[in-house]
């Protein structure tokens, strides 16, 4: 199988596909095909970062996604990444995942 976003190592094969949080090539981290995803990236102004989530019912690319900057200290960033996945009901391995 091939894909754009795969790469290929000996003895592993890792993807850059959006909001795979452990960049496996697995359906479980799989940021493409599942209806929510999760995923956290740098802020552009280098300070804080941006909560990236998946809309269920987007039918237009663009707005797919919804993009949350959360620019404040460590303690309440992860607090806030926590709060909003248990309250739409994220599965508890990507919460695990998404504070790493």
């Amino acid at each position: 199988k091939s894909s754009c976003f795969l790469v290929k190592r000996p003895g592993i094969t890792m993807t850059k596909e959006p909001n795979n949080l452990r960049g496996r090539n697995s359906y479980r981290y799989n940021g493409l095909v599942h209806e929510k995803t999760v995923g956290v990236e740098p802020a552009a102004s280098g300070k804080g970062v941006v909560l990236v989530t998946k809309n269920k019912k987007a039918s237009q690319p663009s707005k797919n996604y919804n993009k949350v900057t959360l620019s404040k200290n460590s303690r309440k960033s992860f607090k806030t990444i926590m709060k909003s996945l248990k309250g739409q009901g994220y599965r508890k391995d990507l919460q695990s995942s998404a504070l790493r």
